[in-house]
């Protein structure tokens, strides 16, 4: 384990130039102050991942066939544990040294995002056992999906009651130090485990939604995007948006006609911070705000015939500045909007009293407001766009008292016309447990429930992957093998 940590130590003083005054105690070569490991953890749990918009049919290739947007993915990757939970857990033993909660506190969030993941991504994983190296165990059990879910449910609780305003949080990129914003994150990310087990009633020893009511009426949640849960890029190496410079998203990846047209028929105008304009409408000189200047290409269809989509000059690419704007809106893990649409489905599910339209309505209003925020020049998306007659357009306005199909999948799509960029695999696995949005699919190839496990695990821990495979799925790795939390 020790050898595995100072790799990562080497990679985290290579990559990162503000990491550079690492602590070198001669008789202590472990150590290290946890302020420089959250910065570094920090980082790389916030980027932006480009691979669920193709999943969730928000963007298209155009040179070559890509496997999440022909739904045709295969092995995912443990790396997470070396590189991200590897370093959250070091963190943490070193604030036990110097007797710091809140360091423990924001590591047990770190910790319960990155298994929710995983667990998300496979199902059953090392997660008790897990990152346990230094003390023997290097090839760990495999824990249930249902104990993994309700193991980081309680670690979250065991955050909520840590974090406090005495110890200093340094190293925060996230909330510079603002202990309370933690908090609120920690409690909103409670409520986001609970929704995403909305197929479920119980999780462990807790009731889903008596929990969900429970955090909902008594802790602090976030109260606006000043709250958010996100990474704020600036224009310096190795802090610039994740996108910058991508040569792909300035060749060949273009907008999905599935995520162009809700944006389309609601005349959304967040749609021309995300898309540009078609070639053919910019040659004819259309305003930028003219919907009728973009069009996506069809997910299902093969990439050479969205291609020819390109000749034919009509075909809008990703709005060029993702690829060369070095910080663009910061990228999100959870925001105040997302809680927002969590809030509003636990009210129409009945877990919660109060409206759901308001909640509905808050969370679409704090979206405009992070774009109208944070895009460069809005005026020139915005001008003119009033939200509250956005509100009450026949395809966005909330019925508190239509069926409930009918309310969850106006807040799905809603929320999901939020995530282009953000929350990274969230829309997909929104997707997974309610059907909504409707996905275009190709005949005969179905939207996969999961990831196969990294062939590393079967090289290295093949008696505990093929032990979790016989008790959930019959044995069989399978991308199409449903698991315990859509079950």
């Amino acid at each position: 384990m020790r050898s595995v940590f100072f790799a990562g130590l080497l990679s985290l003083a290579s990559c990162e130039s503000s990491l550079d005054q690492i602590n070198d105690n001669p008789n202590d070569q472990a150590t290290i102050d946890p302020k420089y490991l959250l910065t570094y953890v920090s980082k790389n749990t916030f980027q932006v991942n480009a691979d669920n918009m193709y999943a969730s049919r928000m963007m298209i290739g155009t040179d070559g066939e890509n496997t999440f947007q022909y739904m045709k993915w295969d092995n995912t990757s443990f790396e997470v544990y070396t590189k991200q939970l590897l370093n959250t857990v070091k963190m943490m033993q070193e604030a036990e040294k110097i007797n710091n909660k809140n360091y423990i506190a924001v590591g047990k969030f770190l910790r319960a995002y990155h298994f929710f993941n995983i667990s998300l991504r496979v199902g059953s994983a090392p997660y008790s056992e897990a990152v346990k190296g230094e003390f023997g165990i290097t090839q760990p059990k495999y824990d249930t999906q249902e104990a993994i879910m309700s193991g980081i449910l309680s670690e979250l609780k065991e955050a909520n009651d840590l974090i406090n305003t005495n110890d200093k949080i340094e190293g925060d990129i996230v909330f510079n130090g603002d202990a309370q914003k933690w908090k609120k994150l920690i409690n909103s990310f409670r409520l986001k485990i609970l929704i995403t087990l909305s197929k479920k009633t119980t999780v462990g020893n807790y009731n889903i939604a008596t929990e969900f009511a429970a955090i909902a009426g008594s802790q602090p949640l976030m109260t606006s995007i000043a709250d958010n849960g996100e990474l704020k890029f600036v224009d310096a190496a190795d802090s610039r948006y994740t996108m910058f410079n991508n040569s792909g998203y300035g060749s060949s990846l273009y907008m999905a006609d599935y995520f162009i047209n809700l944006f389309k028929d609601r005349k959304d105008p967040r749609l021309f911070t995300f898309a540009a304009q078609t070639t053919g409408a910019k040659e004819n000189g259309k305003a930028i705000t003219d919907f009728t200047g973009y069009n996506g290409g069809n997910p299902t269809s093969s990439y050479s015939d969205n291609a020819e989509l390109i000749t034919a000059k009509n075909i809008s690419k990703v709005n060029d500045r993702f690829y060369k704007d070095p910080t663009n809106e910061p990228s999100s893990v959870l925001s105040y909007s997302e809680l927002e649409f969590i809030l509003a489905e636990a009210a129409a599910r009945g877990w919660i009293s109060g409206s759901a339209k308001t909640h509905y309505d808050n969370a679409i209003k704090a979206s405009f407001t992070f774009y109208q925020t944070y895009v460069k020049n809005p005026g020139q998306y915005f001008a003119g766009f009033d939200v509250n007659q956005y509100l009450a357009t026949p395809l966005v306005v909330y019925n508190n008292s239509a069926p409930l199909q009918e309310q969850v999948e106006k807040i799905i799509t809603q929320k999901y016309m939020t995530m282009f960029h953000q929350s990274q695999w969230t829309s997909y696995y929104d997707y997974l447990r309610t059907g909504f949005p409707n996905y275009p699919l190709k005949p005969g190839v179905p939207a996969p429930f999961r990831f196969r496990y990294p062939q590393s695990e079967y090289n290295y821990n093949s008696a505990n992957l093929k032990a979790a495979l016989s008790s959930q799925y019959g044995g069989n790795d399978n991308i199409n093998s449903k698991p315990w939390w859509l079950q």
